[in-house]
Parts: structure tokens; C-alpha cells; sequence
């Protein structure tokens, strides 16, 4: 996960090391936190396998320890468009990925794009449709074949647990509506250009005609 947070990071230009444990740390905490002896043994794997580099000669003064900029490589970015294509792994913990994706997807085409945010949109209505289902299925089942004097507080939680996944279908679907809205600025942005080099071929083309009315 924290390949990715990292990768995405830098896809918008150089950062230390310390702004980007402050970055993940502000978005994924208060209590999760990522600690300097887990971040930069990280990068220095990620430094190792040709994703990012150091930018040396623009060390500044943290503490007591010199601290450099890294940036992304080709490789790096090849990864990053990779893990951010990745629909498959960790599904377990796949909101928390998307989390991560949605922020950092405007280096994706906008084909891929839709492609992510329609995928955890099916995701999200996945894990609605068994939570109902599986719910139902207690309560009937339990109520039926045994007796369990804790089966509200159990069926109280999987609807919280339900609505929960309903109200993060809302936001997935808020942030396709956006982008759809961003792929059609874009379109018309695009057309605009494309009209006005056209008449300015046109007008380029059209010869231009002076008479001489004096007599």
C-alpha cells in the first residue's frame, strides 16, 4: 500500500522523505502511522529497483540528518500506472486502496479512470448485496433453528456495516460523475481548439482580393 501512496506522490514532482510522512500520515491516521524506520528502508528498496532516485546535491538539514528530494524514474512510472491498474490484488482491503487511487488518477487516461472507479463501483454494490443477504439469511436462519439473545446487537451490526458500504457506492459514484464532467470539459476544450485552428487555416487559405477603386 505504501508503494503506491509513495509512487503517487511523486508522480507530481520531487518530495523528501519527511513531507511524504506527513502526507500519508495526515490521510491515513490518527492511528495508523507510517514511522521513518518503515518509510525509508521503502525507499531505499524502491531506490534499489530502479523506481525512484535521489536527487543529490539538494540535501536540507532535518535534525541531525541530511535529508534529499526523491524523484520518479520511467521505470517508477511504468509501476505506478501498473498498481494503479490493479483491480485484483488485496481485495480485502481494497477501499483503502481506492482511497489512494482516487486522489492521484489524473495521469490516467480518462477510459482508465472510468475503468477503476466503475470496477470499486461494482465493489461497493458487491459488498452491499451479501451484507443483505447474508443478514437476512441470520436472521431468518437463527431465528428459526436457534436462540441467540445477542442476535439484535449482531444484525444492528452488520446494518451498520451495510450502510457504511452504501454511503462509500454514494461517494464512488460522486467521483465518477466528476470525472465524466472532466472527460466532457476536456472534449469540449478540445473542440473549441480544434474549430479555431481551422478557421484560422481557413482564413490562411482564402486569397485575399484588394481592388483599386480610383479612377
Amino acid at each position: 500500500m505504501y508503494e503506491l501512496f509513495i509512487l503517487c506522490l511523486l508522480m507530481r514532482g520531487s518530495m523528501h522523505g519527511y513531507l511524504m510522512a506527513k502526507i500519508i500520515n495526515d490521510m491515513i491516521g490518527p492511528y495508523a502511522k507510517v514511522s521513518n524506520g518503515r518509510l525509508y528502508p521503502l525507499l531505499a528498496k524502491l531506490q534499489q529497483q530502479r523506481l525512484i532516485v535521489a536527487e543529490l546535491g539538494e540535501e536540507e538539514s532535518k535534525g541531525e540528518r541530511q535529508s534529499h528530494p526523491y524523484r520518479i524514474t520511467e521505470e517508477g512510472r511504468n509501476r505506478w500506472h501498473k498498481l494503479m491498474m490493479d483491480t485484483t490484488s488485496n481485495p480485502g482491503d481494497y477501499n483503502e486502496i481506492f482511497f489512494q487511487k482516487s486522489c492521484y488518477m489524473e495521469y490516467l487516461k480518462p477510459a482508465e479512470r472510468l475503468y477503476i472507479i466503475d470496477h470499486y463501483i461494482n465493489y461497493c454494490q458487491a459488498h452491499v448485496l451479501h451484507m443483505m443477504a447474508e443478514t437476512e439469511d441470520l436472521r431468518t436462519t437463527v431465528m428459526e433453528q436457534y436462540s441467540l439473545p445477542n442476535l439484535d446487537t449482531i444484525i444492528d451490526a452488520m446494518q451498520h456495516s451495510i450502510d457504511k458500504w452504501q454511503l462509500e457506492l454514494t461517494w464512488a459514484f460522486h467521483v465518477r460523475e466528476r470525472e465524466i464532467a472532466i472527460a466532457e470539459g476536456q472534449a469540449q476544450s478540445a473542440s473549441a481548439k480544434e474549430q479555431q485552428a481551422t478557421h484560422a487555416a481557413q482564413g490562411l487559405a482564402t486569397p485575399q482580393f484588394y481592388f483599386n477603386h480610383s479612377r
